[in-house]
């Protein structure tokens, strides 16, 4: 009986029911619906099965550098060195307790997604109206809507009376949806322009209506966008590319190095154990495992400033990936706009008039030719603000969290409009008595009132302009009630078409006295010989402070692309107030999107800044064709149509107040204020993380080249160990650590910001950072072996001059990293920076420094490191050896800077001959 992809929205009410097999005024016997339920199955969705908690756990621990990082803390085992193992295996046990935490929770997606089904469901069943669980519902049921109900199914409507449905979370309109029961021609209809239809999982806001139940559970639309949450993939970052990249290098040089260390200094005599240990000792030094460490504390204190900042990251490596984000796709509705609709203008008496202020909050004034309105002295305008107010059903009230409307966000702004201009909803009640409704409907397109007050009774009535206007035979102009001419009636439709044009969304307002013994038995006779007033403009409004968030992250070089449901009008009015659309910019509606391939979309995808009326599958190859052309994509969303996107994207950004559960489980970032100028303070401290990891790895293989070439310079030069494997793993835990640490929480430098997005598939050692590492770690290396050939004095066969120059060299190596830590803060040199800016770095720098001296001069330590107290003189050499790598190289990126400023200073052009 399932008819997959059926176009229920072209079938009239009759064609349904026969298809169905189901009665318009009896619904479904209960027998049947019964039988239905068994062949069908529940009105719910079966989620794939899914990883269990031990699996998930399994999962942190088959990463390549923690397989690494196990070998490193087994052969640490093996050599003695206990602290060192321990010390590793808490590192990985830590990052894998915290992956999997986060990967637990990102798995909720479906279960939020679930909640959004109505619990129970008014159907009629063999005449009877019933009120069942909507997990019991199938194709065929009659169901009952009415205001304040979620609709449980999706469902082909075949009555309907005013209803309108609150359908943002799934379309990304702001404005609920009139329905109606008539068939709609066409088959190609987008979800938001699919009038005769009800989704499972919106609001109804108000009215009634019968409608016929089509699809179910996983069919369902909502059920569709269950399945995009389940299949949408979730990649590697870019920072754990890198970090498997790193780990691979390492673990090659590590062998490679050790086997030529080790086999230069048997060549030379050098015992083979000791030789073999010393290796060992080297392989575990050349792998950095302090590195997932420094990236957790980085990600992590990053998090901390982040929240401080309004934004919550749920998935710590998302936090490096918006650092490289090449485009931010955002939803409109609530994310670059308040989601609050505002009237922004009015038209009375051939004259427009501003109304400033924005959201539910009545502040604000209605401005004429500049200065504020003055209501008491017209008509139009009081006129205006009254039917604004009693031809309405919403309320207005203010909460803890600010103003909020209760009901038709469209009727809310009208409400807000007349406070402004002095009309008081509950005030006007109490004066006003309200007779009847003529409910708004999308074939009558108006709304009328008939109200009972003093002085007699009164018709207010608001509408589409071209529709109302119809409706009139006067109008108010210039405080006085004249016949509404042709020309007038040109002037109010051009108007009405200019506002139009400005994405505003526009009604008329018309009035009308009733007469004592006049009684319209119906909308016809009420609505008839209006009083034309005038006409309100209103808007969903672009949020303040977007405007310059969007110009910062076009200095960063990050796009930022619109995709809302709404529509075309509206999208490019609002993207181009921001400064996302230019003047020859360009904008593609759900339908011509429809049209292209996969190609075709990838190359319409660079030109491209506005998608209107766009469905989830829209949103989703949208995503997906900036990804294949290389870009790093950061998806916002608020409403459940974006949460597969929000998944599929390197990074899903939800919005933490307006945001539906489902998409705030599919995101990696939160943004607890809503605020589309928060993700530009993401974007900075991802930046900034993602370069404190880079100083980091600067630091620790500077440090590390440094030991190696110390060892296997001395051992291809037949010298002895300038090393013992204490020493060795000693700088590795101590010296490489806290410092290390310390730079995972460095400030980033100034102009972080002004930079262009690193490419996604950058290498971890691009920019001359390979470079630096290379050439810090071989001065460090000459540097320690030039001062432990010095200090040694070719007393190659005394031990404890041998032991001395041990010392000698052991000082040296671990001054001069510490020393060039302080290079690694600045891009350019040490002398760009201040170097007390990092008091973290300082106090590792010192303490590491303390551990130093107690190695040397607490007399029970100097057995167990091989070492000797150092007098003066002995200090001056370790000083000025540790020193000049880092110095040499900080005077050479002076001048060769002051060179390129003297040849950009060459080149200039010369001036133009006169």
């Amino acid at each position: 009986m399932r008819a997959e992809g059926k176009a229920w929205h072209r079938l009239t009410a009759e064609e349904t029911a026969a298809e169905l097999m189901t009665d318009l005024r009896t619904g479904l016997e209960a027998g049947e619906a019964a039988r239905r339920l068994g062949e069908q199955g529940p009105n719910e969705w079966t989620e794939k099965r899914r990883k269990s908690s031990f699996v998930l756990l399994l999962d942190q621990f088959r990463d390549f550098m923690v397989m690494v990082l196990a070998g490193a803390a087994v052969i640490s085992a093996f050599l003695g060195e206990m602290l060192d193992a321990v010390t590793i295996l808490a590192i990985i046990l830590l990052n894998g307790l915290l992956g999997f935490f986060q990967e637990y929770r990102a798995e909720k997606s479906l279960q939020a997604l679930k909640e959004l089904s109505a619990p129970t469901a008014r159907v009629v069943r063999g005449g009877e109206i019933l009120r069942v669980p909507a997990r019991e519902l199938v194709r065929g049921d009659l169901v009952l809507l009415e205001s304040g109900d979620r609709v449980p199914a999706d469902l082909r409507l075949v009555a309907v009376n005013g209803l309108a449905v609150e359908e943002a979370a799934l379309t990304g309109e702001s404005v609920p949806a009139s329905k109606h029961a008539e068939p709609i021609a066409a088959a190609d209809v987008p979800l938001g322009d699919r009038r005769n239809m009800a989704y499972l999982g919106t609001m109804v806001v108000k009215g009634s209506a019968r409608g016929i139940v089509v699809e179910t559970g996983a069919a369902t639309e909502m059920g569709k966008i269950a399945d995009l949450i389940q299949s949408a993939e979730t990649g590697l970052t870019p920072l754990q590319h890198r970090l498997e990249q790193l780990g691979k290098i390492l673990i090659a040089l590590s062998v490679v190095l050790t086997i030529v260390v080790v086999v230069a200094g048997v060549l030379h005599g050098q015992p083979l154990m000791d030789m073999f240990l010393a290796g060992v000792s080297l392989a575990v030094a050349a792998i950095p495992e302090g590195l997932p460490a420094v990236v957790t504390i980085a990600l992590a204190l990053g998090v901390q400033r982040m929240i401080r900042r309004r934004a919550i990251v749920r998935k710590l490596p998302s936090v490096e990936t918006l650092g490289c984000a090449t485009v931010i796709c955002s939803d409109k509705t609530g994310t670059l706009t308040l989601n609050k609709m505002t009237v922004t203008r009015l038209w009375l008496e051939g004259r427009t008039l501003e109304v400033t202020g924005s959201g539910y909050a009545p502040a604000g004034q209605i401005m004429d030719d500049g200065r504020p309105a003055d209501v008491r002295k017209n008509a139009a305008l009081r006129r205006l603000a009254q039917a604004a107010a009693l031809c309405n059903n919403a309320r207005l009230e203010q909460t803890g969290s600010g103003w909020q409307v209760r009901g038709d966000p469209t009727e809310g702004a009208l409400l807000v409009l007349a406070a402004k201009a002095g009309w008081n909803r509950s005030a006007a009640e109490r004066m006003y008595k309200r007779e009847r409704e003529f409910p708004f409907d999308s074939a009558r397109k108006r709304m009328s009132v008939i109200v009972r007050h003093q002085g007699g009774r009164l018709v207010c009535a608001k509408g589409a302009p071209d529709v109302l206007v119809d409706r009139c035979s006067h109008v108010l102009w210039d405080g006085n009630v004249l016949p509404l001419t042709p020309t007038i009636r040109r002037k109010v439709l051009q108007a009405a078409e200019e506002m139009a044009g400005g994405a505003l969304r526009v009604l008329g307002f018309a009035y009308r006295d009733l007469a004592s013994d006049e009684h319209p038995a119906g909308d016809e006779e009420a609505e008839t010989g209006l009083v034309f007033v005038g006409l309100a403009g209103m808007i969903d409004p672009p949020r303040r402070e977007v405007a310059e968030a969007i110009r910062k992250c076009r200095l960063a070089g990050i796009r930022t692309v619109m995709i809302t449901g709404d529509h075309r009008a509206t999208a490019e009015a609002i993207a181009r107030d921001l400064g996302i659309l230019s003047r020859d910019g360009r904008a593609l509606t759900g339908a011509e999107l429809s049209a292209m391939d996969d190609r075709e979309l990838e190359r319409a995808t660079e030109e491209t800044a506005v998608y209107a009326r766009v469905s989830p599958e829209h949103k989703l190859r949208i995503v997906q064709a900036l990804q294949r052309r290389g870009h790093v994509v950061a998806m916002t969303g608020d409403g459940v149509n974006d949460a597969p996107a929000v998944k599929s994207a390197d990074i899903g950004i939800a919005m933490g107040v307006a945001g539906t559960d489902v998409t705030k489980e599919a995101s990696s970032l939160v943004l607890a204020d809503d605020n589309f100028a928060t993700i530009v303070a993401a974007v900075e401290e991802g930046r900034g993380i993602y370069e404190n990891i880079r100083k980091f790895i600067r630091y620790l293989l500077a440090s590390n080249v440094g030991e190696i070439l110390t060892m296997l310079l001395a051992m291809l030069a037949g010298l002895p160990l300038p090393l013992v494997p204490i020493q060795i793993l000693w700088v590795n835990l101590v010296t490489d650590g806290l410092p290390a640490m310390a730079l995972g929480v460095d400030q980033p430098e100034s102009d972080l910001m002004q930079q262009k997005p690193r490419p996604a598939k950058e290498n971890i050692f691009a920019r001359r950072l390979g470079w630096k590492i290379v050439s810090r770690g071989v001065l460090i290396g000459l540097c320690t072996l030039g001062a432990f050939v010095i200090a040694l004095r070719g007393a190659e066969d005394d031990p404890q001059r041998l032991m001395y120059a041990q010392t000698v060299a052991f000082a040296t190596l671990v001054l001069a990293q510490l020393i060039h830590v302080f290079d690694c803060r600045s891009s350019r040199s040490i002398f760009h920076r201040n170097l007390l800016e990092n008091r973290f770095l300082v106090l590792a720098v010192l303490s590491s420094l303390a551990l130093l001296l107690m190695v040397l001069y607490v007399e029970p330590l100097q057995p167990l490191f091989h070492t000797v107290p150092l007098g003066f003189r002995d200090w001056a050499l370790v000083f000025v050896a540790a020193g000049i790598p880092t110095f040499l190289a900080g005077a050479g990126s002076v001048i060769g800077g002051r060179r390129a400023r003297r040849r950009k200073i060459g080149v200039r052009p010369a001036a133009s001959p006169r």
